[in-house]
């Protein structure tokens, strides 16, 4: 029997459970699909109130905006799916941003590919200290978070000024009228969602994230899926730091990135993948991504301070985690 058929089988073997009471289907229910359904309402709702709400230069808006925290949630759902969690993904963007003014005179693509090696070098670092040295996740991305941030200060500096043409576009240029950075937000979409759906490692984070001694015994390679994890979340991380700094045309090592392992974290919570891992669901995390960008745009348009915004937020975060109290793994 292949390694996927015995976790397949392992994962079928304890599907079966009682049926749950009707509070806990609700708030299945929610967790499933209540991301949808607000951000359906508040669509709906902006559309009547908003004005200009559904002009075509202000949804491109809000799709930039919303990119760089979906594409570094994207790599946050599949650490979570692990039974993990990455703090660092804020301190890997301003040190991948930082790192390429360094390599500019060389060309925008052996800069670009060098910050992105930033974001690979600190996955595998934080993947070692979770899976080999055995430190907590919140530990190891914590301590990665805080000597990232200051090893990004120590190298950037001030803000330094980003005019290369080739980065320049990629942050500001668009193709048939799509900006790249929605572009590039949408392919890693397509590849997350691919990569979780139909192949072995998806499985493998699942089970992993699910029950980490049967997938073991299945056979799961587990240090080499928690690296690996980790690794994609540092890169996306990495992706949307340089998508930032060339929106910016510039690289502030002490702002960019800044508080983005909250919303990553918040996006993904939002969209119903469990913080207890054993799922990653990429498009709940997609509308939990657009929904929170959605709500600041809402509330900032009719003039609401910013200190509400974070508390309305904060309450849609009770909510999503509180629908997942009492929900059984399958």
């Amino acid at each position: 029997m292949s390694v996927k058929e015995s976790v397949t089988e392992a994962i079928a073997s304890s599907a079966s459970a009682p049926s749950r009471p009707r509070g806990a289907r609700v708030r299945e229910w929610i967790s499933a699909y209540g991301v949808y359904a607000a951000l359906l309402v508040l669509l709906v709702l902006n559309a009547g109130i908003t004005e200009h709400f559904l002009t075509l230069s202000n949804l491109r808006l809000q799709l930039i905006q919303a990119a760089p925290t979906l594409i570094v949630a994207l790599g946050m759902a599949i650490v979570i799916g692990t039974k993990g969690i990455d703090l660092s993904v804020g301190a890997v963007m301003a040190l991948s941003a930082a790192v390429m003014p360094l390599y500019i005179g060389y060309g925008t693509a052996p800069a670009m590919l060098i910050a992105l090696l930033v974001g690979v070098v600190f996955g595998l670092l934080a993947g070692f200290l979770v899976a080999v040295v055995g430190l907590q996740p919140i530990v190891a991305t914590l301590a990665i978070m805080v000597g990232g941030r200051g090893l990004a200060n120590v190298i950037g500096g001030s803000i330094k000024s980003i005019d290369d043409p080739g980065i320049v576009a990629l942050g500001r240029a668009s193709l048939l009228g799509i900006p790249y950075t929605v572009l590039i937000a949408a392919v890693a979409v397509v590849i997350v969602l691919f990569v979780v759906r139909r192949t072995t490692f998806g499985l493998f984070i699942e089970s992993v994230g699910g029950n980490k001694r049967a997938a073991e015994l299945a056979g799961v390679p587990i240090r080499r899926v928690i690296i690996t994890a980790y690794v994609v979340c540092a890169l996306l991380a990495a992706v949307a730091g340089v998508l930032a700094a060339a929106r910016s045309q510039a690289s502030d090592p002490k702002t960019l990135g800044l508080l983005m392992e909250l919303n990553a974290i918040a996006a993904v919570v939002i969209g119903g993948t469990s913080l207890n891992g054993g799922t990653v669901r990429v498009m709940g995390t997609v509308a939990g991504a657009l929904l929170m960008q959605l709500i600041s745009a809402t509330l900032i348009s009719h003039n609401v301070p910013d200190s509400m915004t974070q508390m309305i937020t904060a309450m849609v975060i009770v909510v999503a985690v509180f629908a997942q109290v009492g929900r059984k793994r399958q």
